[in-house]
Formats: C-alpha cells, structure tokens, sequence
C-alpha cells in the first residue's frame, strides 16, 4: 500500500461514523438510559458506558452511551461551542490542524486529517464539517458535525452528540460517528487493516479462547470502536479541564486523553507517551501561531 493511501486510510477508520436515531428530547434519552441501566452498571469497562457498533451495508457505525460526571448546565453550554469541538479533536492522534470558521448558522471546522506521527498540515487531508445544533434546551442538547465527501471516496460523515441532565446529578451523552464507504475507500481500509492494522482489535467480545480469555472483534468494526471511544476519551478529557484557568487547560487535556488511553493499550496504544505529548504540543503551537499571524 502505498504510503499516502496507508496513513489515509488509517485516518479514516477513526473519522466518523450510521446516521443516528435522534431522541428528539431529554426524556426520551433519559428513557433510553433506563434501557441501557444494566449494561451501564456491568461492562468490561468497569464505568458508566457502553460502546456499540454496526456495519450495515457501506455505512459504518459507533454509538456509545455513557454517564457523565459534569452537571447538564456545565457540559452542555461547554460543548455548543464549536472552538470546543477543535481543541478536543486535536486530541486526537490524526488529527494535525482544526480551525472554528463563521458564526450563528454558518460555524464550520476545517480539520486536517494526517498520520498518527508528526507531519506538515500541508500534506494532511483537508477536511470541512458543517456544524449545526439541533436542539438546545434547558434539559436536551443535540449536535451534529457533517461533511458530505471525504477522502479517498468516502461520503456521509456525521458526528452526532445528546445531552440530558440526570435526577441524581451529572449528564447522560449519547455519542454517535458514521459514514458511508466507496470501493476506494473500502480497498484501503481492507489494505490497511491487512497490513498495519492487521493486530488491531476492537472492544467487542465475538468469543472465547481455549483457555477463556476474550476474542475481540477485529476489522472495520474493531476500527470503528477504537475511535468512537478516543473521541469520547477527548470530549471527557475537555470537559474535565474546564475547572482549570484557560491557559492550563491544553496540557491538562493532553495528559488526560493519553492517560485515558492507556488504561486500553491492547486497542489504543500507539505511542509513548513523551512522543504524544511532544507532537500534540508542537501542533497545538504551530495552530496558534497560525491563529495570530491571521488576527
């Protein structure tokens, strides 16, 4: 495979992902939490989520449900902002560059997808998501992030999020990424993951081994879940540094998503963490520096 389609391709599998039931308004995602109360209380990640995937056809899907700490009032006044989508999808490993572009209806995010190491953001992929708040109110959030082509063939990307309050305090969120795959697309991601991604694995539990341990899922579907959960990861390393003074906050994120990470190394693991730390803050400097030689 060639390089530039590899690190594509790899990118891809963390992008987005099927277009997602909406559940219109707070109660009927607090309903939705009642169904999901067992699961929530017994999973093998031993907190309040559940992770979940589809392949259907050329659309690729992960939702995950989960219990937040953060008061419905905090989080979802935090997240309704589109700068906050930037600075916690440069979380991200392949994510090199995120600008917050327009206001009102026209906000947007032009990200740059690259590799999972260091690389100039003028030879990532250029990438534009619109960015529309579905509902805002005072015990339901809904958002999505969309672009309707991407690379190397692929379509439909959509970046869902649900937010409402608990009786007992904190959130329920409901994040939800898809997208539909063209023949180029699908002949890189099968390339990729018959190569570079070919240990990879999901969280999904498809059986057991002789000796009991798990077999988890692998291919796309186990591509799909390793990102659905770093983009949760990001959103709950932005919101759980919002209690620091605005300067402090970068690094706190940074450390927060890679100690996130780690504690799943069979699934997330990808660099050490003083290789992580070191490109993310070269990258988050090379942005501002841009931002200022703009204003």
């Amino acid at each position: 495979m060639r390089p530039v389609i590899a690190w594509l391709a790899l990118a891809l599998v963390g992008l987005g992902l099927a277009a997602p039931a909406w559940a219109q308004d707070g109660a009927a995602l607090r309903v939705r939490q009642l169904e999901l109360r067992s699961a929530l209380a017994d999973n093998a990640f031993g907190r309040p989520l559940v992770l979940e995937s589809v392949q259907q056809g050329d659309r690729l899907s992960g939702e995950i449900h989960a219990v937040i700490a953060q008061p419905f009032a905090l989080a979802a006044a935090a997240l309704q902002s589109h700068q906050a989508w930037c600075d916690l999808l440069m979380l991200h490993l392949n994510v090199k560059h995120c600008l917050a572009l327009g206001q009102g209806a026209d906000r947007r995010l032009q990200i740059a997808i690259g590799r999972k190491h260091e690389q100039p953001v003028a030879d990532a992929f250029a990438l534009g998501l619109g960015y529309r708040i579905l509902a805002s109110q005072s015990d339901y959030l809904a958002l999505r992030l969309e672009a309707a082509d991407g690379p190397l063939g692929t379509r439909d990307f959509r970046i869902g999020l649900e937010l409402a309050p608990l009786p007992a305090g904190g959130s329920f969120l409901r994040l939800n990424y898809s997208y539909r795959y063209g023949l180029a697309a699908r002949l890189a991601l099968q390339g990729y993951l018959a190569t570079l991604g070919r240990d990879k694995v999901g969280f999904s539990i498809v059986g057991r081994a002789a000796d009991g341990s798990p077999i988890y899922i692998e291919g796309l579907r186990g591509a799909v879940e390793r990102n659905t959960l770093r983009y949760y990861l990001a959103i709950e390393a932005y919101l759980g540094a919002l209690a620091l003074p605005p300067a402090q906050q970068p690094e706190r994120r940074l450390q927060a998503w890679f100690d996130a990470t780690e504690r799943h190394p069979l699934q997330l693991h990808e660099l050490e963490r003083d290789d992580y730390l070191a490109m993310k803050r070269r990258e988050l400097a090379r942005l501002a520096a841009g931002s200022a030689a703009v204003n």
